[in-house]
């Protein structure tokens, strides 16, 4: 159960996205917004992969002939909230309490003027030319000035690969044992082997190859309990959407059913899948399809309230499949009983506000992950599964405060927590044996972790990595039966060991000290006069990524210093640092930021002219917003996807996400009060002539989270301002910063490939290599604006 985006289940970050999830056990994944859910398809890419679904594929039927499957047929979901689906007809049953009809449901109020449908049409035709208008007049300056940044970007790009080949090792691919069987994916294929075979004796059940998918990988893989039936998940790197194929296992595997637009799904029982489809970037119904007897598919659950994503997760002893339904605030979970799947799913506990809750089972008892009580950040409780409402919740462990859940596992006698408190990662190992707690402090250089994929519930040990982003990830175990930590064996990957960590603490506007990562070569002297990258996200709850990076390890070997900022709006000091930091307290996290930076520049980390900004998805907002109230503190900035539109996003309702949003922005539609405010940080709205630092933003032409309308408009009113600054004080010899917007025609907000990145990488450095480098060369020629 992984928890570093908690909430919900879509995001404007994921912050992980799922794409790098494992394949066999489904970490649980909480949406998070517009920007940062990094995982799905869109449905245009989706039609288009699976045109060779109508069958060129080396498989066969049920009669030795290839199947065809018409890939793009749609279940139309009725509906209703529960359907029973215990006999051939489906009785409806009342709404579950706390379900709310969003209002976008209802029709207008009384008095309100609608516009005709000729004005709309118009409106609409004039939205589309401008947006046509302003892309070709970007894609026409991009192509002007890239040629500048061409021979450095190889070079980048060059050293990168070197890196990428030289600290990535060849690690194992998660592997799932049934019994005697083991089944692995590799390459885009799926083996089974013998526990006791020989490595090469393999058979293949499924390769991406043979069914012509050229763009997409393998993302999820489930098995039925007697290993009769398969289910795989294939999505493609630039899409937002993933479609689902069943094959019934044998000598022969057969496709059975393909589902398009799925994004979660488990067997419940051996030729029961349960399945959730994702349309305009949310979830929001549950199906139930059987392959035996009676074949049928039914809906199972809908939900009604636009702010909640629905997801289904099999607790680790398969007793129940659980089907959540999440906002970024509120929880409401339902049981399925693995051994009755047809029943209807029961009620753990009806939706709270403000109350999130995850669910796990042992022993006939149900284990609770919660914010349920005081303080408001998790604890961990259990329920009786007959009598499972919040009433009868009994504490077992609580965190303390500051402090991050960032993982949770459970095991047949224990469970696994792993926190982050004050920068440091901690493994607390809880034992409902000895009823016991035990608190490992990890090493001080870790500041990311990721659990092996599919610990076996009944294993007697945990294996997880531990990395930083100048730290390659490195193997380690926790033995529960000698209750201790084992390194692993060392791979063949060099130990890094010129590079030092300072954990900082800056002092915000409120006084809140607010937490630094910082790397920089331990050799490097002078550090004022060293280049600087600034990191900053702050937003949903989600920490700032410090997993492993080749360009983050190529940037410290070449004297640049790294800071991470944690500042509020993120997740870093736990549920409380996140509610500190959105809605009307959002400026916290701008005053975070300056005083982070600040405070760098003050004890000798590089100086102004020599600092750079990057941030990504919502993490645009306080980059962009900084560049609007301290444009002096950088040199520099690159934006990857950026939300700099906040206002005017958030004020369409059509949009997918915006209702969801609104609790983590607020709602500018029905309050006025949060119009202002949103209006007094949001970047696009704050923008005036003066003299901005150099931007270089990647943005994706086809990206449903981050609207390309919303980032053009602020690239041309930024390279205006920065403009008039110019030609109103030409005679004082200020420069002109380079504004810059390279748009991407075949990317989204999804996970792309190494070598997709690498490249997208290459041109950020490229960029601020190119503008930190001419620093110098402006003191000589022209008078700094700075």
């Amino acid at each position: 159960m992984q928890l570093p985006r908690v909430l919900s289940l879509l995001t404007k970050e994921t912050g992980t996205c799922p794409s790098t999830s494992p394949l066999f056990t489904e970490p649980w994944k909480f949406q998070v917004g517009y920007q940062e859910m990094k995982v799905m398809m869109s449905c245009v890419g989706l039609r288009n992969l699976l045109q060779g679904l109508s069958f060129s594929v080396k498989y066969y039927s049920s009669i030795n002939h290839l199947q065809t499957t018409c890939p793009c047929s749609k279940i139309k979901a009725k509906k209703c909230h529960i359907l029973n689906c215990s006999e051939c007809t489906c009785t409806h049953r009342t709404a579950p309490s706390g379900s709310i009809l969003p209002w976008r449901f209802f029709s207008c109020k009384e008095g309100t003027r609608i516009s005709s449908k000729r004005k709309q049409n118009t409106s609409v035709v004039t939205s589309e030319l401008l947006h046509k208008n302003l892309l070709k007049s970007e894609q026409e300056n991009w192509n002007d000035i890239s040629p500048i940044y061409k021979p450095m970007t190889k070079r980048i790009k060059e050293k990168l690969e070197e890196f990428h080949n030289k600290y990535t090792f060849n690690s194992e691919s998660p592997r799932m044992r049934f019994g005697e069987n083991v089944y692995f994916e590799e390459n885009g294929r799926i083996f089974l082997s013998k526990a006791d075979a020989d490595e090469g004796n393999v058979d293949i059940l499924f390769s991406t190859d043979d069914l012509g998918f050229s763009d997409a990988f393998i993302q999820r893989i489930r098995i039925s309990p007697d290993q009769t039936y398969m289910a795989i998940s294939l999505k493609s790197e630039s899409s937002e959407e993933a479609t689902c194929v069943i094959m019934k296992l044998g000598h022969f595997p057969v496709v059975k059913k393909v589902i398009p637009s799925v994004f979660s799904f488990e067997w419940a029982a051996n030729d029961v899948l349960y399945y959730t489809t994702q349309k305009n970037l949310k979830c929001q119904n549950v199906f139930m399809t059987t392959f035996t007897y009676q074949k049928h598919t039914k809906l199972v659950y809908t939900e009604q309230d636009a702010r909640f994503f629905v997801d289904i997760y099999l607790t680790k002893d398969r007793r129940f499949l659980t089907i959540n339904s999440n906002s970024k605030t509120t929880s409401e979970v339902w049981l399925v009983d693995c051994r009755n799947p047809f029943a209807l799913p029961a009620l753990v506990q009806a939706r709270t506000k403000g109350v999130i809750y995850h669910i796990e089972h042992r022993n006939d008892e149900l284990y609770i992950l919660t914010t349920y009580g005081e303080p408001a950040e998790y604890k961990l409780m259990k329920a009786p599964v007959a009598s499972s409402g919040k009433e009868n919740w009994q504490l077992v462990y609580a965190l303390e405060k500051k402090t991050k859940l960032v993982d949770f596992e459970m095991f047949s006698d224990d469970c696994i927590m792993f926190l982050k408190n004050a920068g440091h990662l901690y493994l607390n190992v809880i034992s409902f044996v000895s009823h016991s707690v035990q608190s490992i402090k990890l090493p001080t250089w870790a500041c990311e972790f990721e659990l092996e994929s599919h610990p076996e519930h009944t294993t007697s040990t945990c294996y997880f990595q531990l990395s930083s982003p100048v730290h390659p990830p490195k193997c380690f175990a926790y033995s529960f039966k000698e209750n201790n930590l084992i390194e692993q064996a060392v791979q063949e990957v060099p130990i890094i060991t010129n590079c030092h960590t300072t954990r900082l603490l800056a002092k915000s506007k409120d006084e809140t000290l607010v937490p630094i990562t910082v790397f920089h070569n331990m050799n490097s002297e002078e550090l004022h006069r060293k280049p600087l990258l600034v990191h900053v996200y702050g937003a949903y709850g989600i920490d700032l990524n410090m997993s492993f990076k080749e360009e983050k390890l190529m940037l410290i070997e070449e004297g640049w210093i790294l800071a991470y900022c944690h500042v509020r709006g993120g997740g870093e000091l736990g549920l409380s640092w996140h509610k500190d930091g959105c809605q009307h307290n959002k400026l916290k996290g701008l005053h975070d930021l300056k005083a982070c930076i600040m405070l760098l520049h003050e004890l000798g980390f590089s100086q102004p002219k020599h600092t750079a900004l990057a941030a990504a998805s919502a993490g645009g907002v306080l980059a962009g917003a900084l560049c609007n109230t301290d444009p002096e503190l950088i040199r520099a900035m690159v934006l990857q996807a950026p939300f700099v539109d906040v206002l005017n996003t958030m004020m369409k309702a059509h949009l997918p996400l915006t209702i969801e949003e609104q609790e983590e922005w607020g709602n500018p539609l029905e309050d006025e009060k949060c119009m202002k405010y949103i209006k007094s940080y949001c970047p696009y709205q704050n923008i005036k002539p003066q003299c901005y630092p150099s931007v270089f933003i990647t943005a994706y032409e086809n990206d449903q989270r981050i609207p390309l309308t919303g980032v053009l408009r602020y690239v041309q009113k930024l390279r205006k301002a920065a403009l008039d600054h110019a030609s109103r004080t030409s005679k004082k010899g200020n420069w002109i910063p380079n504004i810059i917007l390279d748009v991407q025609a075949n990317g989204s907000h999804c996970d792309s490939s190494w070598e997709h990145s690498v490249s997208e990488v290459a041109r950020h450095l490229a960029f601020l290599n190119k503008e930190l480098e001419e620093v110098c060369h402006l003191q000589h020629h022209s008078k700094s604006c700075r």
